[in-house]
C-alpha cells in the first residue's frame, strides 16, 4: 500500500504547490483554486494513512535493535567464535576456565549529509518521513499554508473589507476654468456638507488674470442628501477658476486635496518649463503579488506611482480601463452591490490617497468593470456593472461627446484628447471574420464622431491628437486578439486612414494609448509606401498596463509583417505606468512628444516623436522635412 499512497501523495502535493504559486504571485486566475482545494483533499488522508502504515515508534524499535546486535551466553562459549579462538589447552588436557566475551555490535551513525537529504526530500516531494515527525509536519504544514494563503487572498478583501463606511474625495476632469470632485460620504450626520476652494499658486499663462493670488475660501456648492441609490456619492463642479493654476479644495466631512487647472487650448504650462504632462496605465488589482503580511487592499503599483508624481507634476492620470476586476478571482455575485464593492476597495486602499490627493483621475470603461472580453453591449450584467461606473467616474469624466453616449472628447494644452469606448457599442468577437464590414467596434454614432473628430481643424498650438483605446490598436498581440482592434480590422482601416489624413495635411500627430495586455510595447503604423501618404504621417501607439497585477510569463506580442512595426516590447514588471510629455522647444515649427515608461517603479524607457511638417505639397514630398 506504501508503494501506492507515495505516488498519490507526491502528485497532490506537487499540484497544490505548483497551482498556489502560479496563483499567489503569478496569474490570480479562477481555474487555480478549484485545483489547489481538490489537491488539499486528496493529500491530507493519504498523508494521514501513509503515516499509519509505519509509524514512529516502529521505526525507533528497528534502528534500536541494530545498534545492538545480540550478546553471548557463557553456557554456549562455542557459538561465539571470538571465545573459542581465546581458548588455550593445557599440557594434561584440561583446559581454562571459558571466559565469556559479551560484544555489543554497534552500527556506524548515517552520515549528516544524509540526515539532510532525507528531511530536503520530504520538504521538496511533501511525503511523510517516518524516520522524523518534525520535517513530517513541517512538509505537511507547507501545503496547508498555501491552501490558507490562497484562501486569503480569494475571501479575507471581499468578507472583511467591503468599505460600506468608506468616506474619501477625488479630483476628476480639471480643464481650464473648471474642476470636477467626487465625494462619497455614507455618514448623514455630516450633511449637508460644504465644498469649499481657494487659490493657492498663481496663474502663469499668458494673458490669464492680473497675477495675484487670492487666498480667500469660497463656496463650491453643497450637498444636501446622499443615498443608497448612488452609493452615497455626489459630484461637485468648480466654476470660475483661472487656467494653469493651482486650487485647494475642502470638504467638510474632512477632506482635502489640491488641483492644478489646465493651460487653454493651445498653450502649455508656464510653471513646468512649457512641458504638459500627463499619465497612462490601466488594471489594478489589490493585492496582487500576494504578500501575506499586506494590508487586504493594499496596491502596490500605486506606491510606485507616488514617488514619481512631485517629480512629474502631471495634469492627470488617463486611466484606460480594468480600474475594478469583478471576476478576478473569483465573482461573488452579479447584482449592482457586488460591482459597488470592487469600486469601494480600491478606493479604500490605503495607497490611493498618496495617488489622488493631487492628482485628478480621468476614466475609460474596459471588460473587467463588466465581464471578462465583454462583447455584450448593454444586455446581461452590462446594467448593473455600469451603476457604479457612472456614480463614481463618469460623473466626474471629461464632458460627453453626445448626452447619454460613454465615450468623450477635450482639448486643453498643447491637444486633443478623444477617450473611447471599445466596450458598449462593439459587435460580438465571433459574429463574423475581422474584415467584414458589417462588424463594428465603435458602434456606427462613434465611429462618425471619431472621424469627425480626426479631420476638424485644431486651434494654433494645438499639435497633438491623442486617441485612448482601452484594448490595443495593433494586431501584433497573438493571445486572445479577437477582443482586440485585430478582430475588427475593417474598421481599423478606416480609422488608420483617417488618422493618415491628418499626417498628410501637417501640423498635427496622432497618438494611441491602449492598455489591457499587462505588458507594453510601443508600435507604429506606416501608411502604405504606394499610397498618397507621407511616412511623416506615421501613427504611434503606446500600449502600457499593468499599473498593479500580473504579467504574462509567456510572449504573446510578435510582428508578423510590416503594417504594425514594433519599436519596443517590455512584457515585465507588476507595475508599469507611461508619462506623456509634449514640449514646443524655442524657435520651432514642431512640437516634440516624449513617452517615458516607468517599470516597477523605476525609469525603464523613453522614446521621442515630432508632429508632421506643417508645409504644403503632398506624399513623399514631405518626408525630407520632417525629424
Amino acid at each position: 500500500m506504501a508503494s501506492a499512497l507515495s505516488p498519490i501523495i507526491f502528485l497532490s502535493s506537487t499540484a497544490l504547490r505548483l497551482c498556489a504559486y502560479v496563483f499567489l504571485r503569478w496569474i490570480p486566475g479562477h481555474h487555480f483554486p478549484p485545483v489547489v482545494y481538490t489537491a488539499l483533499a486528496i493529500y491530507v488522508p493519504a498523508f494521514v494513512a501513509r503515516v499509519l502504515e509505519e509509524p514512529l515508534q516502529k521505526v525507533l524499535a528497528k534502528k534500536l535493535d541494530a545498534a545492538v546486535k545480540g550478546s553471548t551466553d557463557s553456557h554456549n562459549p562455542q557459538k561465539s567464535p571470538s571465545v573459542a579462538a581465546r581458548s588455550h589447552t593445557l599440557p594434561n588436557g584440561s583446559s581454562f576456565p571459558s571466559t565469556v566475551f559479551n560484544e555489543s555490535v554497534e552500527e556506524e551513525p548515517a552520515p549528516l549529509v544524509e540526515d539532510r537529504s532525507h528531511a530536503l526530500r520530504t520538504v521538496m516531494t511533501g511525503l511523510p518521513n517516518p524516520a522524523s515527525i518534525t520535517w513530517s509536519l513541517v512538509t505537511a504544514a507547507i501545503n496547508l499554508v498555501l491552501a490558507a494563503m490562497v484562501t486569503d487572498l480569494i475571501y479575507r478583501g471581499p468578507i472583511w473589507h467591503s468599505s460600506y463606511d468608506l468616506s474619501f474625495a477625488r479630483v476628476g476632469f480639471v480643464s481650464d476654468h473648471s474642476a470636477k470632485i467626487l465625494v462619497r460620504e455614507p455618514d448623514i450626520t455630516h450633511l449637508p456638507i460644504y465644498v469649499s476652494y481657494r487659490q493657492v499658486g498663481r496663474s502663469h499663462s499668458p494673458g490669464t488674470g492680473s497675477g495675484a493670488i487670492d487666498h480667500a475660501w469660497k463656496s463650491a456648492g453643497q450637498i444636501f442628501w446622499l443615498s443608497n441609490g448612488t452609493d452615497y456619492t455626489s459630484a461637485v463642479i468648480i466654476s470660475r477658476l483661472e487656467s494653469d493654476s493651482e486650487y485647494e479644495y475642502a470638504v467638510s466631512n474632512n477632506h482635502t486635496g489640491l488641483f492644478t487647472t489646465a493651460p487653454s487650448a493651445g498653450l502649455s504650462s508656464y510653471d513646468s518649463s512649457g512641458t504638459y504632462t500627463f499619465l497612462t496605465s490601466s488594471c489594478i488589482k489589490p493585492r496582487f503579488p500576494y504578500n501575506p503580511f499586506s494590508h487586504p487592499l493594499s496596491i502596490p503599483g500605486l506606491r510606485n506611482l507616488s514617488k514619481w508624481i512631485p517629480d512629474l507634476h502631471a495634469q492627470f492620470m488617463l486611466f484606460l480601463g480594468d480600474f475594478i476586476y469583478i471576476d478576478v478571482p473569483k465573482r461573488f455575485g452579479t447584482d449592482i452591490e457586488s460591482y459597488r464593492r470592487e469600486y469601494r476597495q480600491v478606493y479604500a486602499s490605503p495607497d490611493w490617497l498618496s495617488v489622488s490627493q493631487n492628482l485628478p483621475w480621468i476614466h475609460v470603461l474596459d471588460d473587467h468593470e463588466i465581464a471578462n472580453d465583454w462583447d455584450g453591449n448593454t444586455t446581461g450584467v452590462y446594467q448593473a456593472a455600469v451603476d457604479p461606473w457612472e456614480h463614481y467616474h463618469t460623473s466626474v469624466n471629461p464632458p460627453e461627446v453626445r448626452p447619454g453616449m460613454s465615450y468623450f472628447s477635450f482639448t486643453q494644452g498643447p491637444a486633443s484628447f478623444f477617450l473611447m469606448d471599445t466596450r458598449r457599442y462593439r459587435s460580438p468577437e465571433y459574429e463574423a471574420p475581422p474584415e467584414s464590414y458589417e462588424k463594428t467596434m465603435l458602434g456606427r454614432p462613434q465611429l462618425a464622431d471619431l472621424l469627425s473628430w480626426l479631420r476638424r481643424p485644431e486651434p494654433a498650438g494645438v499639435s497633438w491628437k491623442i486617441i485612448a483605446s482601452s484594448i490595443p490598436f495593433t494586431k501584433n498581440w497573438r493571445f486572445g486578439n479577437q477582443d482586440t482592434w485585430a478582430g475588427y480590422l475593417f474598421e481599423r482601416e478606416l480609422v488608420l486612414r483617417a488618422m493618415w489624413d491628418v499626417g498628410l495635411r501637417g501640423g498635427v500627430g496622432v497618438v494611441i494609448l491602449s492598455g489591457d495586455r499587462h505588458e507594453f510595447a510601443a508600435t507604429a503604423f506606416p501608411p502604405p509606401s504606394d499610397g498618397k501618404w507621407p511616412l511623416s504621417a506615421t501613427v504611434h501607439e503606446f500600449s502600457t498596463s499593468p499599473l498593479s497585477q500580473f504579467y504574462l510569463p509567456i510572449r504573446t506580442y510578435q510582428q508578423r509583417d510590416t503594417d504594425d512595426v514594433c519599436i519596443k516590447y517590455i512584457p515585465d514588471g507588476n507595475s508599469k505606468f507611461g508619462a506623456v510629455e509634449i514640449t514646443r522647444p524655442a524657435a520651432s515649427d514642431q512640437s516634440v512628444l516624449k513617452f517615458r515608461l516607468f517599470v516597477e517603479g523605476e525609469e525603464s524607457w523613453s522614446y521621442v516623436l515630432t508632429t508632421p511638417p506643417n508645409v504644403s505639397g503632398s506624399g513623399r514630398g514631405k518626408d525630407a522635412l520632417w525629424g
